[in-house]
């Protein structure tokens, strides 16, 4: 079986529990740790981990595909499934003797946050003075290792690179020593447990920490795919999951239910019938470019080695439009649902929480759209996050 079907197939088998136990994990605000652990077993979270190092390394295509899939059953299972598996990818950017330790079977949980919130004091000889709380944690009560963004500083000062950026990189931790702390009570994705994460101040090496716009990271074709794009189409995987599940809920409720004040069922009214057209067109239409243009960077990455920035720009573009499509697919739906789109036991409501917290992500927000825009005008623009 190719590592693709594997995936799939591990993928699928999970689909049945995810959807059962949702109100599970929306009711503890985490993934149970016994659900977490059998799907790090099927590989799951070893997706990008390099295969030097006993994980998968699955194209990105087959990564968004798993994630896709996931997202139909239930969003915050596959949030969390994408969020480990994207910090997977860091594993080829440390050093080989630390990537060992750290990934030290393929059952192995990361997570963490990219955003550079933390601090590190460069104190010299590879060492630094770490400390910090970041937001969205996602699926860290699961992890063995966690990792958080900092700012480098050297001196007291802020330590700038070439072209005047921040120095930025991610420290890893033991799990055992970072503060949790329980702060994730939110309208959607709430089994994700994004609780804020803590590093109390400690002494870490630069062994430990990685920097994705300035390390080179091992030379494979995954990894020259760019680190932020691999992020970016986690989160267009989930919110086609959810449209999907959306529109799939709402066209099995169509046949048996009648509005009030209407003599006949949803399905023949022509508001439903348009409706639900143009929800499976922003989705199919919206899945399609996206995939494309993961095709597209992903041949440029294994035949030229690097990623150009005119594919990374449609990349990301791609990816925050096919987000806004989904959430617009959903909102359709959960409309058309009417009074049953509102209870509990409906997933319409929960696809549309869920969603909803999706679209908040920084790499899926507006400045991208800015950033993508000024590209296509041929102006200057910051594009180190491309």
């Amino acid at each position: 079986m190719s590592t693709r079907a594997a995936l799939l197939a591990a993928a699928e088998a999970f689909a049945p529990e995810l959807e059962a136990r949702a109100a599970e994990f929306e009711r503890e605000r985490r993934l149970p740790a016994e659900l977490a652990h059998r799907m790090a077993e099927a590989r799951l979270f070893a997706m990008m981990v390099p295969d030097v190092y006993g994980g998968v390394e699955a194209d990105p295509l087959t990564a968004a595909e798993v994630i896709e899939r996931l997202a139909i059953a239930d969003g915050s299972a596959a949030w969390c499934v994408f969020i480990g598996a994207t910090s997977g990818m860091t594993a080829a950017y440390l050093p080989p003797a630390t990537a060992r330790e750290i990934f030290s079977s393929p059952a192995i949980v990361t997570g963490g946050v990219f955003a550079p919130r933390g601090r590190a004091d460069d104190l010299g000889d590879g060492t630094y003075r770490v400390a910090g709380r970041w937001q969205w944690g996602s699926g860290t009560q699961n992890a063995k290792w966690i990792m958080g963004g900092c700012f480098v500083h050297k001196d007291g000062k802020p330590e700038v690179l070439p072209g005047m950026l921040p120095h930025t990189r991610m420290f890893f931790r033991p799990a055992s020593e970072v503060v949790i702390h329980d702060t994730w009570h939110v309208s959607g994705l709430r089994g994700t447990g994004s609780n804020d994460i803590e590093f109390p101040p400690a002494l870490l090496h630069r062994d430990y920490s990685v920097g994705l716009t300035v390390d080179r990271p091992l030379d494979r074709p995954l990894y020259a795919f760019p680190a932020f794009g691999l992020l970016a189409i986690g989160i267009g995987g989930v919110a086609l999951g959810l449209a999907r599940a959306a529109i799939d809920t709402l066209t099995a409720l169509a046949g048996g239910k009648t509005p009030e004040g209407h003599r006949r069922p949803l399905a023949q009214r022509a508001e439903t019938q348009e409706k639900l057209a143009e929800a499976e067109a922003l989705v199919r239409s919206s899945r399609a470019w996206l995939w494309d243009t993961i095709g597209t960077a992903w041949h440029a990455a294994q035949h030229a080695g690097a990623v150009a920035l005119e594919q990374r720009r449609d990349l990301r573009l791609a990816t925050t439009h096919a987000v806004r499509s989904a959430a617009r697919a959903v909102d359709l739906m959960y409309h058309l649902g009417g009074g049953s789109s509102v209870y509990e036991t409906s997933r319409l409501q929960r696809c549309f929480r869920d969603i909803h917290v999706a679209t908040q992500h920084m790499l899926v927000g507006t400045p991208t759209l800015e950033l993508t825009g000024r590209l296509f005008l041929d102006l200057e623009a910051e594009i180190s996050t491309l």
